[in-house]
């Protein structure tokens, strides 16, 4: 059965830490497409307390979460256990941008959640998986771009979500 709790506590925050990956699901205020995408690595998610959490935006195809969380501020950030005991552990909040003046590090910013509600729930559907390692294309994708080339990619992919929301 699921839980509710008050808090993200010490066994959750460990528990969080442990997980190969999360997703972020938004949606715009009225219409428009839902947007789930797959985030990683688990490094770039913190936990600032016990309401809060908090992880980088990197440099992407779109900017869906982005517009998103500028356009209504809705979000859920979710969490699959694909190796032991099976869980689910969803953080729905009120999310905010913090946005980095360059993205040529290949960060656009940082997006923090105000969570409201965590909850966890059995996690039976989801398969076993092990995880092989990281796929290096970002990193030599990065590394091909410089500096100016990161930005001018932001500017040209990054500036307006697929619904025409402003995003960076």
């Amino acid at each position: 059965m699921g839980k509710v709790y008050d808090a993200i506590d010490e066994r959750l925050r460990e528990w969080i830490g442990a997980q190969a990956l999360f997703f972020v699901g938004t949606a715009p205020s009225e219409g428009g497409h839902v947007n789930v995408s797959p985030k990683g690595p688990i490094d770039s998610f913190r936990v600032v307390d016990e309401r809060t959490v908090e992880y980088d935006d990197h440099v992407g195809s779109g900017a869906e979460t982005i517009a998103h969380i500028r356009d209504d501020g809705r979000v859920c950030v979710m969490f699959c256990a694909f190796s032991g005991p099976p869980r689910i552990v969803r953080l729905h909040g009120r999310g905010e941008l913090a946005e980095r003046r360059d993205p040529a590090g290949g960060v656009r910013g940082v997006v923090r959640v105000h969570v409201e509600r965590i909850s966890d729930s059995c996690g039976y559907g989801v398969p076993l998986m092990e995880l092989v390692g990281t796929r290096p294309q970002r990193e030599r994708w990065l590394a091909s771009k410089d500096a100016e080339g990161l930005r001018d990619y932001v500017r040209e992919k990054n500036t307006v979500s697929i619904d025409g929301l402003p995003a960076l």
